[in-house]
């Protein structure tokens, strides 16, 4: 009787013509036509492999190569941007970047910058400053903001002209929205360190100075 040939491409065979048999996977095309000729002079005579039975196991063979073919080539694209966005990432060590960070660092003569989302409009704007421990050392009067994406920094100087330490600080903001104090969205200005790329490639990491790490994809802007 005719030997299916969907069921041989997916199992091992043991003993005679079965014995040199590779599994589904790694089967060629000149293998392929080795079995489809076997089965074709093995067949019962009686019972003869019809035209549309032969056309459909070539053109299921065909199908699981092209789907094999089309992994590769997706599996090879997939590295190609793995290894594209490593170099971009790598690209951003010593630049400053805007990303879903409010920790930043700061040493006398730069300066603490960064972004502030404003959902609507808000009055009162602040910008607040706070050392590594949480104390609070500077607030920054923005005043009436409205709504979208608004800058702010400042020198690191306080009231009496003395300049704050070296070290990690955070901004966060808050701003009166229809009568109440809401917190408001904000991202500190933070230079890359360096990169941390995860298994695979999969995951990519920016350190900060300041000490925080963000994802490579959760940067909103480079300075």
């Amino acid at each position: 009787m005719a030997t299916d040939i969907a069921n041989i491409l997916g199992v091992e065979q043991s003993g005679g013509l079965g014995s040199t048999i590779k599994k589904k996977e790694e089967l060629g095309q000149e293998e392929f036509m080795r079995l489809l000729v076997a089965q074709l002079n093995n067949q019962d005579p009686t019972k003869p492999m019809d035209n549309f039975e032969f056309l459909s196991q070539i053109a299921q063979f065909s199908t699981v190569s092209g789907i094999q073919d089309m992994q590769s080539s997706l599996s090879g694209l997939g590295e190609s941007m793995v290894s594209t966005r490593a170099i971009q990432a790598s690209s951003l060590v010593g630049r400053d970047v805007i990303s879903a960070s409010n920790q930043t660092a700061f040493a006398p003569g730069d300066e603490i910058a960064g972004v502030v989302a404003m959902p609507t409009g808000a009055s009162a704007v602040q910008i607040q400053v706070s050392d590594s421990s949480g104390q609070l050392v500077k607030v920054l009067d923005i005043g009436n903001v409205g709504a979208g994406i608004h800058k702010f920094s400042w020198d690191g100087l306080l009231d009496d002209g003395a300049s704050i330490s070296q070290g990690s600080y955070q901004v966060t903001a808050s701003g009166m929205i229809d009568g109440v104090v809401e917190a408001l969205p904000a991202f500190a200005s933070a230079r890359v360190a360096s990169v941390s790329i995860g298994a695979g490639g999969a995951e990519i990491s920016l350190n900060l100075d300041g000490g925080d790490s963000v994802s490579y994809a959760d940067v909103l802007q480079y300075l």
